[in-house]
């Protein structure tokens, strides 16, 4: 009996698939998204929100990399990148004698050339792989990485440097601040970087989630954007969103090719995703201990907008007042479940964008592209964020955690 009403869950979750899958998701309340114009002026600066880069094809036909190509030649020097983390697939960049080093290099090298090219900021971010997928030498790892990007691209910020969990402030215009956590800190196996001696600001865990309420408090007329690696809300699987071929075939999720049909027994694996959860996913004890107290904070700053990648996909959520993004689908594109607290959600490859203009208007807009060539396809959505901007603010100084 109970075998039998699993079958007719999975069937039921199966044809609920079908109806969205790959196609985009806007909440009802957001439909006259396309009705919606953003100023006829010039933005007063431009961020493209990009995560999870990682497996980017390397022979100059990777649809996300030209599309990004055509993001910096339209934003020029008024446009700051944000790289989101899980930068190499599938673990970083390993110490030098290592043989997988060579391929991992090669991966990173065709993202800093194209950024190479670019007269403005480019802000890098850690995520899990580039820890080594959380594995207890991560930290080595993410100093290779880091080391790296500084000797190839040595414009580029790190941030948090060191592997330090942050914050850390980074003024991009008047009126706009972008504001930078390490939160594979949280969740990582292993050594982690800690206090003065180790160039970091905090001295135990709950620290810099008191430094980001200092920073958000003075930052308070501003528009802020704070990013991470890791989402805080998510209709994908770090969500405990799963597909019904990852209940039926479970062995899928360690080779793709792995179609041994398990059904009832392939659930229990996705059971576990959701209420136990592996060290990447929201139901893990650190990673839902570090959310709660990352919401606790931002909750009390509404307008605020969050940034992530991890989960291959683009979603929105707005929830109190603050704004969430992942934008996760740089190389790699996942399910995404439809509904639920989402405004916005899409199974595709592409980037989220951010437009400030002068009066504080701040827009969201996607960037998918159509081809190979990088040919953005049109906008499948776009939305304007309610403004806690104030045309009479002070001007904010550089805090003791900016970085330069």
């Amino acid at each position: 009996m109970a075998a039998g009403l699993i079958v007719l869950w999975l069937l039921y979750r199966f044809w609920q698939e079908r109806q969205h899958r790959r196609r985009p998701y806007v909440a009802p309340a957001a439909r006259s998204w396309a009705a919606q114009q953003p100023p006829a002026s010039a933005p007063a600066h431009r961020l493209c929100l990009v995560g999870d880069l990682g497996a980017v094809a390397t022979d100059g036909h990777d649809p996300v990399l030209n599309l990004l190509r055509r993001w910096l030649e339209d934003a020029g020097p008024t446009g700051t990148v944000v790289i989101l983390g899980d930068n190499v697939y599938p673990t970083g960049i390993p110490p030098v004698g290592n043989p997988r080093r060579a391929a991992a290099e090669h991966r990173l090298n065709v993202q800093l050339d194209l950024l190479r090219e670019f007269p403005s900021q480019v802000v890098f971010l850690s995520g899990n792989h580039d820890w080594n997928k959380g594995r207890a030498d991560g930290y080595a790892y993410l100093l290779e990485q880091e080391k790296y990007v500084h000797e190839h691209l040595p414009a580029a910020h790190y941030l948090p440097p060191n592997g330090c969990p942050g914050p850390v402030a980074l003024p991009l215009a008047e009126g706009l601040v972008l504001i930078v956590l390490n939160t594979q800190w949280w969740v990582q196996n292993g050594p982690r970087p800690l206090g003065k001696g180790q160039g970091c600001t905090a001295s135990d865990a709950r620290e810099p989630f008191v430094q980001l309420r200092e920073l958000l408090e003075q930052y308070r007329n501003w528009r802020v954007v704070v990013a991470g690696h890791h989402p805080l809300y998510s209709n994908a699987m770090h969500g405990g969103k799963f597909t019904v071929k990852q209940h039926v075939f479970p062995l899928t999720a360690a080779h793709k090719k792995a179609y041994v049909p398990l059904p009832v027994v392939g659930s229990l694996f996705p059971a576990y995703r959701r209420m136990l959860g592996a060290a990447e996913d929201m139901a893990h004890p650190r990673y839902r201990r570090m959310r709660r107290r990352l919401l606790q904070v931002l909750r009390q700053y509404p307008g605020v907008v969050y940034v992530a990648g991890h989960d291959h996909n683009l979603q929105y959520f707005q929830r109190r007042g603050v704004h969430y993004l992942v934008s996760g689908s740089g190389s790699k594109t996942a399910y995404v479940e439809a509904g639920g607290k989402a405004t916005f959600v899409h199974e595709h490859k592409g980037f989220f964008s951010l437009d400030f203009y002068a009066d504080g208007q701040l827009w969201l807009d996607t960037w998918e592209p159509a081809d190979a060539q990088g040919t953005p396809a049109p906008a499948v959505f776009r939305w304007a964020f309610a403004t806690g901007f104030t045309q009479q603010r002070a001007a904010a100084p550089a805090p003791a955690g900016s970085a330069a």
